[in-house]
C-alpha cells in the first residue's frame, strides 16, 4: 500500500516527502478537531472514581 502511494506522487523524492507531510498533518488535523470531539459527544461519560489501596 505504501509503495503503491508512493509511486502515485509526483515529483522527486523531497518533494513526494512534503506531499506526505502535509498529508499526515492534515489528517491529524482533522482528527483532533473534528472527529475525536464528535466521538467524545457520543460515548457516556460516568462518575469513575478509584477506591483507595489496602
Amino acid at each position: 500500500m505504501y509503495g503503491a502511494l508512493w509511486r502515485v506522487l509526483p515529483g522527486p523524492w523531497w518533494v513526494r516527502t512534503i506531499i506526505l507531510l502535509v498529508a499526515v498533518a492534515a489528517l491529524l488535523y482533522a482528527l483532533v478537531f473534528w472527529v475525536f470531539p464528535f466521538v467524545n459527544t457520543l460515548i457516556p461519560q460516568g462518575d469513575v472514581t478509584v477506591e483507595g489501596g489496602p
